[in-house]
């Protein structure tokens, strides 16, 4: 088939948005196609999706052909802009959890092309206008084969350059309501045009922005036309830790923004001009951002630009700023907040207006507390931003005055907020007042914040509301004579007890009164049954897992991962699936036992649900591809035509269906979105009346809300059912009036019964009437997908099993390892505990050995004290002795020295005398020699002989005495010597030998002493 041809030329419009160039060949009516350029993004999200982008690809595309002779509803829409694209493959579509996710959905891309086996050629028409119709059509008849509008488009991608799915694109769609969501892959037999497939989406997601404000009709000049109203949004994001920016949520209390301690933020501005003619922002040249209140604009600090520019539907001007926390700047707003305190934060935006001369300063202040950085918060799906109204009033500059004609065209004359607006007017403030006339009427209030909550996109986070266990005494004394008559005889309810539960259980007897009416009374089988139930594998743990972590996010019991809270519920919801195989474990289920968690233990909560799925038959809207969930469907229809037939009507008109609506009624039993005080009684009445209470509470929604929905389009009842219908209840009253509404609405089993055999009539009619082969091409489709959903969930579970497989094997290994070594260990042990006895023995005997050396040590001790007490005395002795000796010694010196000096006085005198004597002079010489005859010689030598030799003898028997002495002095100190030294010696052998020193040292000793009692004697 060659390549269709798309022909531009009729449609000026269509280039003057897109912005596209032309390139036509010389031959433009050949088989040369006319070449349209397009960006090649890989990515298009509808709330993402910026201006026109500069083309950088070629390739062929057609215009639809709408001029068909066949006008069948399952040919294109004549009149419908939009563009074709041939030469396209149907590779399948698959459930996906979250369809804005770029990586789920090249993931399925993936699987989808490598496991495609039976391929569809199609034709692919995306439309110019958001309004239109994506359409795919059977190339040989240009008949319809499936439709998918846009508003239910949510995301595009293609696959990456480099990969085998380079050829693929996908979009995801809402499948009948917002809670399932689809994937459609196909694959282009021309690589290129993927490009400009996305690029006609990106078209057909942004067309309408651009639309609307040529379609508004201009405002009329009015005498405060000088006054420009602008909405200034401020939005704090913060690191999820998963490489995004996430807007932090907002306490509702306290109207403040919290924020998480140490975590990267950023700052997000959306200026929207709201009223009068529009101005346009040029640029943003300074973020500024500081702690505290009325802070001056040195004070402030700058902080770094990362983006700016229009937003993706073109309507307000978005600048991003990043906000470093860790600056000594933050500081106060970087620490954990006291919970009976809030911050200040200001922030000031300086915007370059091109018509205004000089910039414009936008300063918003807002409230914010900081957190612990491990808190759980619970990050919105839509924006949670603080907004202020601001009026800029400006003054037109005379033509006379400007520099030339592209010069501004206004000055500033004041600026001011809302706020500071309704304070002047609250205080009388003198200040100047604004035109009140006029434009005012046209001007955009800042809402309340209850308002606020009530008109945004976000819808209520389950497990929402605060339930309060307070009640009025004489209601609790009428339960509890109630309940002791029933415990009287448990199989018969008492007969007040309808009345009572449609006034609602109280909260605190909720538990008790559950179990009783569920018949969980006696229930041991079921809670032993749960017990072994938790300890089996469910085929279906990756679903469980993923709900739960979305069930009840905004309670604190569910909040935190892997808390008791998460733990019992995943736990029940494991069990019941492994109980029940047929059914297993069905999205929504973990709602309701939430619900019954928050009243009872684990096992008495299974036991509940058990009974709601089987007794109540609640299991039996999940059986048979949903068969009976269809015909509540239809009987819900049924009653709306009976009981509120305008609103019928109406749904039939804009082809709204209770499926479209209602699902998640039936199927979690309104647990999932409402209020839990609403939720609470809700199961009262369905436990005590039984399932058919969903049509009164579905009657009494539908009645109370009416007058709202007949003003809705298809888009925006979706949206109230979504978003606003959960939010009217938060209030007791409210959820109190709704219930008393259900309450006295009569719906008769009858009825029901007669409606559900009218249905089933009709399914048999209808399949008797339909085309065999649409119907088996349906069921094939149907098998198909669950086929490919089945065997991704094979995959998956192939995937565990493998992996349980290794990580045992793994686990094996250690235990044997574990073992091996525990082997080691014990005979190691064995060993110590040997060696440790033998330790312990020779430490036994070490000690008594010890003992034995201490006693012989005392008693050598002793007999060396005694020994050299009596060395001592006998070196005092010898001392003595000694001294004595030396004493006579010097006497006796003393003496002769005094005989010697005696002597020689004696002799002088005498040799005097002889000298002076004539006679004897004769008989002596000089010398004093004798001279006279030898007789008088020898008689005189004779004399001086004897007396010579008298005092030689006496002084030779002194020196013998005093040898004597000294002899025995030596011979004393060497004893002493000789005993020290063997004193010595002894302590040395002490210390060597263990037996045998002391037998030595004594025998030394004893020689020792025996020596010398020898020498002594």
């Amino acid at each position: 088939m060659d390549p269709p041809v798309e022909d531009p030329s009729n449609d000026r419009e269509h280039e003057e948005e897109e912005e596209e160039e032309e390139e036509s060949s010389p031959d433009a009516e050949g088989d040369e196609p006319v070449l349209l350029e397009a960006s090649a993004s890989s990515t298009i999200n509808p709330v993402s999706v910026s201006g026109p982008q500069k083309p950088d690809m070629s390739l062929p595309v057609k215009p639809a052909q709408g001029d068909s002779e066949d006008s069948s509803p399952f040919t294109p829409v004549a009149d419908e802009d939009s563009v074709v694209f041939s030469k396209l493959t149907y590779l399948g579509c698959a459930s996906v959890n979250a369809p804005r996710s770029e990586v789920e959905a090249l993931k399925m891309m993936a699987i989808l092309r490598s496991q495609c086996q039976i391929s569809v050629d199609v034709t692919l028409s995306v439309p110019n206008v958001s309004e239109g119709t994506v359409r795919l059509l059977d190339p040989p008849t240009n008949t319809e084969i499936a439709n998918y509008p846009i508003y239910k488009i949510l995301f595009c991608v293609r696959g990456h350059d480099g990969t085998p799915e380079s050829d693929c694109f996908a979009f995801t769609e809402s499948h009948y309501n917002s809670e399932l969501f689809r994937i459609h892959v196909f694959r282009c037999e021309i690589q290129e045009a993927v490009s400009r497939i996305l690029y006609s989406f990106a078209t057909a997601f942004r067309r309408s922005a651009k639309q609307t404000p040529l379609a508004a009709p201009a405002a009329p000049q009015t005498p405060d036309s000088d006054i420009f109203t602008f909405s200034v949004s401020l939005e704090i994001k913060e690191d999820d830790g998963k490489g995004y920016f996430s807007a932090v949520p907002k306490d509702k209390d306290r109207q403040c923004f919290k924020l998480r301690q140490g975590i990267d933020k950023k700052i997000v501005i959306y200026v929207q001009q709201t009223t009068n003619k529009e101005l346009a922002i040029e640029r943003c040249f300074g973020l500024l951002l500081s702690p505290g209140k009325d802070v001056q604009s040195g004070d402030m600090h700058l902080l770094d630009l990362e983006s700016m520019g229009k937003s993706s539907d073109g309507k307000s001007y978005v600048i991003t700023g990043s906000w470093n926390t860790k600056s000594p700047h933050f500081q106060i707003v970087n620490e954990e907040t006291p919970k009976d305190k809030v911050l200040f934060l200001t922030t000031a935006v300086d915007l370059v207006i091109t018509e205004v001369q000089e910039p414009v300063r936008f300063l918003l202040e807002s409230k914010v507390r900081v957190c612990p950085p491990n808190e759980r918060l619970f990050w919105p799906f839509s924006k949670r931003s603080s907004t202020e109204n601001f009026f800029l009033k400006l003054k037109q500059i005379k033509q006379k005055d400007r520099k030339n004609s592209t010069d501004t065209l206004y000055e500033v004359v004041c600026l001011e907020s809302e706020s500071e607006r309704e304070r002047r007017k609250t205080t009388a403030s003198p200040a100047l007042r604004l035109p009140q006339s006029g434009s005012q009427g046209s001007m955009i209030p800042s809402p309340p914040e209850d308002d606020e909550e009530e008109d945004n996109d976000e819808p209520l986070l389950s497990g929402s509301g605060d339930v309060s266990k307070e009640c009025a005494e004489k209601i609790l004394e009428t339960w509890g004579d109630l309940l002791s008559k029933w415990h009287l005889n448990l199989s018969v309810r008492p007969k007040t007890l309808p009345t009572l539960v449609r006034s609602g259980v109280p909260e605190a007897l909720r538990g008790e009164v559950w179990q009783l009416l569920a018949g969980c009374h006696n229930n041991d089988h079921l809670v032993e049954k749960y017990r072994i139930l938790i300890t089996k594998e469910s085929p279906q743990d990756s679903a469980i897992t993923r709900d739960i972590n979305r069930t009840f996010p905004a309670h604190d019991y569910f909040k935190d991962t892997g808390g008791d809270g998460q733990d019992s519920l995943y736990k029940i919801c494991k069990a019941y699936s492994v109980y029940d195989e047929e059914i297993g474990y069905c999205q929504g289920q973990s709602f309701l036992a939430a619900v019954l968690l928050l009243h009872m233990p684990e096992e008495q909560a299974f036991s509940v649900l058990v009974k709601i799925m089987f007794d109540y038959g609640l299991r039996e809207l999940f059986k048979q591809n949903f068969e009976d969930l269809h015909c509540k469907f239809y009987q819900l229809e049924r009653l709306m035509q009976e009981y509120i037939p305008d609103l019928y009507s109406h749904f039939l008109d804009i082809s709204l269906e209770a499926h479209m609506y209602a699902s998640q009624w039936f199927l979690t039993l309104f647990t999932a979105k409402f209020p839990l005080y609403m939720v609470f009684h809700i199961i009262d009445l369905l436990l005590c009346e039984g399932i058919s209470v969903i049509f009164n509470v579905a009657l009494a929604l539908l009645k109370t809300t009416k007058d709202d929905l007949l003003l809705t389009d298809f888009e925006g009842a979706l949206k109230f059912f979504r978003v606003q219908l959960p939010k009217r209840y938060r209030s007791e009253e409210n959820a109190k009036k709704l219930m008393e509404l259900a309450c006295s609405m009569k719906i008769s089993q009858k009825k029901l019964k007669k409606y559900e055999r009218e249905y089933h009539t009709m399914r048999e009619q209808q399949a008797q009437q339909e085309d065999p082969i649409e119907r088996f091409e349906r069921e094939n489709r149907r098998l198909q997908e669950a086929n490919m959903r089945l065997e991704q969930e094979n995959d998956d579970l192939a995937h565990e099993l493998v992996t349980s497989k290794i990580a045992l094997r793994k686990d094996l290994d250690n235990v044997r390892d574990e073992k091996r070594l525990a082997t080691l260990a014990e005979e190691k042990a064995d060993a110590l505990n040997k060696e440790l006895l033998m330790t312990k023995q020779k430490l036994i005997d070490a000690e008594d050995e010890k003992r034995r050396l201490e006693e012989e040590s005392a008693q050598l001790k002793e007999m060396c004290r005694r020994e050299l007490d009596k060395a001592e005395s006998e070196i005092k002795k010898n001392s003595s002795i000694i001294g004595d000796y030396k004493q006579i010694c010097s006497q006796l010196s003393e003496r002769l020295e005094k005989q010697q000096v005696a002597n020689k006085a004696e002799i002088e005198k005498i040799r005097q005398k002889v000298d002076d004597c004539e006679r004897c002079r004769e008989f002596f010489n000089k010398e004093g020699r004798v001279k006279a005859a030898s007789i008088v010689r020898e008689g005189s030598e004779e004399e001086t002989d004897e007396e010579k030799e008298a005092l030689k003898n006496q002084l030779r028997e002194m020196e013998l005495e005093l040898a004597q002495t000294k002899l025995q002095l030596v011979e004393a100190e060497c004893k002493i010597q000789d005993l020290e030294h063997d004193l010595g010696q002894a302590l040395n052998e002490v210390q060597a030998s263990r037996k045998t020193w002391f037998n030595r040292t004594l025998s030394s000793i004893k020689t020792v002493t025996g020596v010398q009692g020898k020498e002594t004697c």
